[in-house]
């Protein structure tokens, strides 16, 4: 979800500096019941996986910026110590400290992802993963498709399927067995609603972060509400194109749109951007994630 990077070194100009360290942790949030149809869709079906190990001894995380925790412990920075996947941080607990336990989480795991990538270098980061031979790979990417200078430059919905279709046959060419968790794309309308009653972070927003949805966010106009719709209904195909893929995959599992459908909070946002998530904020993906690759049986 990385996007205009180097407009962000601006920030000092409107005193991000002076803002304290990372945010602390908060309560869950809830689940949205207003999120699309297309969202919820049960068709088809996500595959049996009785084989699922709910307990897999190790694991290589693949995404994009917020798998490596940009901004959510200093501005313009990576922290993948806080990464909801494989992070060490102990007020997060993330997926592989609750799976691994801390020591096992640093020797087992492996952060893969890369700030600012789209679908179409998932097959790469793939490779690398499956050379690891990890038991279970998690993904979280398709933000940044979305999140374009303009709603003309995201990523066409078949160019996306056949970039993750190639992603999962580079990892199954070396690592036939390793189960794969497949995070939705956030709701980034519900971001887009929940940052822009933050005046700093609309000054923010406006050097350049995720134009195709938070361009002038105060505008209800016609032309801006139809642009921000084009850019949801982008994402929500983005997530059938995801639970699709991964249900032809017998060691894949989908979230079921458990990200897309939580409700991130200003606490759970980072306060240098009011987008990627905070310490928070990866606090709660992580739970989000420990509890669907531990479950009996897939997301509905």
């Amino acid at each position: 979800m990385r996007t205009a990077a180097a407009a962000l070194t601006a920030l000092s100009l409107v005193g991000v500096a002076a803002l304290a360290g990372c945010s602390g942790g908060g309560s869950e949030g809830g689940v949205s019941q207003n999120a699309p149809a297309a969202s919820r869709s049960t068709s088809p079906s996500p595959s049996p996986t009785p084989d699922w190990n709910p307990r897999p001894g190790s694991i290589a995380a693949v995404g994009d910026s917020i798998t490596r925790g940009f901004d959510a412990c200093a501005v313009l920075a990576d922290c993948p110590d806080v990464s909801w996947a494989t992070g060490t941080d102990d007020t997060v607990r993330s997926l592989a400290v609750r799976l691994l336990g801390p020591s096992k989480a640093a020797e087992r795991s492996w952060n893969l992802a890369v700030s600012g990538s789209r679908m179409v270098q998932l097959p790469e980061q793939m490779a690398r993963a499956a050379k690891e031979r990890p038991e279970l790979v998690t993904v979280m990417t398709g933000a940044n498709d979305a999140c374009r200078d303009s709603v003309r430059l995201m990523t066409p919905v078949a160019d996306f399927r056949a970039s993750f279709e190639a992603s999962m046959r580079q990892l199954r060419a070396e690592a036939p067995k390793a189960q794969v968790y497949v995070s939705s794309v956030p709701d980034l309308k519900r971001l887009w609603s929940t940052g822009r009653v933050n005046e700093l972070g609309k000054k923010i927003w406006d050097l350049g972060i995720c134009q195709s949805m938070l361009a002038d966010a105060d505008d209800l106009g016609p032309a801006a509400v139809a642009r921000r719709d084009a850019v949801q209904d982008r994402v929500v195909a983005f997530n059938e194109v995801l639970r699709d893929v991964c249900a032809k995959d017998r060691h894949c599992r989908y979230d079921g749109g458990a990200v897309f459908d939580f409700r991130f909070t200003g606490a759970q946002l980072s306060p240098w951007d009011w987008f990627h998530p905070s310490r928070d904020g990866q606090a709660r993906l992580a739970e989000i994630a420990y509890r669907n690759v531990t479950a009996a049986e897939p997301p509905a």
